[in-house]
């Protein structure tokens, strides 16, 4: 928030106290001093809670139950100072760092040292965040509550600056465009994309984090990388990384979940004269589906598993799945009946489509990696705030080992996923698209494991730490019950916990253990 104004008309703590009735109220929070009279027969707890604290000092009152942020609807109520006082709480501004201990990865940490950032991602880190709490927040927390989709604007307004096409990582298809925060194609590397996927993942929402594009991140690649009908692939990629139309990937469906192979029942049979695949099933739990115009789709052929692209349009019908977070990730239902799709639209060979899906998966479990670990650490800066501000039984609960205790354990949490995530990362720049199919699948699959069973620790804590006001929407407390309520998403999508544990260690013994004892 843009820092509060620090007015030179003055008042002494006496002068305040006289304006103590429903004529004439005043409140101090924080040394300014704010005339609430007219605002509080409007104030949402009634008028008697501001008359209960009139003409005081409400500074800790107001922060037990408020955010910080609050304080700015409410800055044309500021007359003045407390004499020889000016404020002591110290706001995030725009694009600005966060002064709390571990609220920023230490590679951002002027005092600390990283061998894998280059002056190229600090720039970028610098111009996203500003992005972010000038743009997408703001879009964020308009629709997370309203359930609604993101609006077409914010699409074309980050194609337009050149942020979608750098969040499907490096690649051919950054070449001639203009990438946000000066960042040139042939230099872009995952660390730049984990900077955008860290810092864009700061929307206090799950739901926005897919609904701004989740769908295309996982849905896009395989048209990118196996559609062999050029015009169709550049058509489509224009349409999409320029904002003006969205797509999905329609993977799952309702009797397979994690078994893709096994649990398939979507067919798409070739018509007798071999131009079109006629497409018949049901796909389920599809981001981005409800307003997405492509769906790249895993249907059943003759002899095998292969994949579509298949564009909005008659036989195609799309129906909104209520999940624990909003609808603003338009999470779907798709029903494809009797849909004609060309030949051409087919991304790889016919029946080998599971070669199309595996290679999508490495990446995708890492970005949802990404955001985790930097969403878990929103969360712990939180409690952080909370903790030195909360007061109980005379004292701040900081005070309170056993609080220091659930920081601690935290903090560690979250300092190892973010070391081990820089490390997968820093190996994935130094691997062929090929080595790391071969050679990540597995550490990246224990990665995101790994991660997710720390944001499950982490949110636990975190609810116990804030009581009450971790478990209500809006409010002090309101990023924490976000936090709560969507965490598991990502313990179940891109593949569950348990089926991905148990592909590391298959992967690491596949060869066979060669040593005795």
């Amino acid at each position: 928030m843009e820092p509060l104004p620090i007015p030179e008309k003055t008042y002494t703590l006496e002068e305040v106290a006289k304006n103590n009735t429903e004529d004439s109220l005043w409140v101090i929070i924080d040394s300014l001093i704010y005339d609430v009279t007219d605002f509080a027969l409007g104030h949402p707890g009634g008028a008697h809670v501001l008359l209960q604290v009139a003409g005081t000092d409400a500074t800790r009152d107001f922060y037990s139950m408020h955010r910080h942020e609050v304080l700015s609807k409410y800055r044309s109520m500021i007359i003045g100072r407390v004499h020889n006082k000016t404020p002591q709480i110290v706001s995030r501004g725009i694009g600005e760092l966060s002064t709390v201990p571990y609220a920023e990865p230490t590679w951002l940490i002027p005092a600390f040292k990283s061998p894998y950032y280059t002056d190229s991602h600090r720039k970028l880190q610098k111009e996203i965040r500003v992005f972010v709490d000038t743009i997408l927040r703001p879009e964020a927390l308009r629709i997370e509550e309203a359930g609604l989709y993101p609006s077409q604007e914010f699409f074309l307004k980050t194609a337009e600056l050149g942020i979608t096409p750098m969040r499907l990582g490096p690649g051919k298809h950054l070449l001639g465009r203009k990438l946000f925060g000066g960042v040139k194609p042939e230099e872009m590397d995952y660390f730049h994309e984990l900077v955008l996927n860290q810092e864009m993942a700061l929307t206090h929402g799950r739901a926005c984090n897919d609904g701004f594009g989740g769908g295309m991140v996982i849905g896009l690649p395989p048209v990118m990388n196996f559609c062999s009908n050029k015009k169709l692939q550049q058509e489509v990629m224009d349409e999409v990384l320029s904002g003006r139309k969205m797509i999905a990937l329609a993977i799952t469906e309702a009797f397979g979940g994690s078994d893709v192979i096994n649990g398939l029942r979507t067919t798409a049979v070739k018509s007798a004269d071999g131009t079109h695949y006629v497409v018949n099933g049901t796909k389920k739990w599809i981001t981005n589906g409800c307003f997405a115009e492509y769906f790249t789709t895993a249907v059943k052929t003759d002899k095998g598993l292969s994949v579509l692209l298949i564009p909005r349009g008659e036989g195609v019908e799309t129906t909104q799945i209520k999940t624990s977070y909003s609808s603003a990730a338009g999470t779907a239902f798709v029903t494809f009946d009797n849909v004609k799709v060309p030949v051409e639209n087919l991304l790889g060979k016919e029946n080998q489509g599971i070669k199309v899906i595996l290679s999508n998966f490495n990446h995708e479990r890492w970005v949802m990696t990404c955001a985790v670990v930097r969403v878990t650490r929103l969360i712990i800066e939180e409690c952080l705030k909370w903790t030195n501000q909360r007061q109980v039984f005379g004292r701040p609960l900081i005070s309170q080992p056993v609080i220091r205790a659930k920081l601690a354990r935290m903090i560690a949490l979250n300092e190892s996923c973010q070391a081990w995530l820089e490390n997968v990362t820093h190996q994935m720049c130094h691997m062929t698209y090929a080595q790391q199919s071969t050679l990540l699948a597995g550490p990246i699959a224990l990665l995101k494991t790994f991660v997710t069973r720390a944001a499950h620790d982490v949110a636990d804590d975190a609810v116990q730490i804030w009581g009450g006001r971790g478990l209500t929407k809006g409010g002090m407390g309101r990023v924490i019950e976000s936090f709560q309520r969507g965490y598991k998403f990502d313990a179940i999508l891109g593949g569950s916990e348990e089926i991905l544990a148990d592909l590391a260690v298959r992967m690491a013994v596949k060869g066979g253990i060669k040593s005795v004892l």
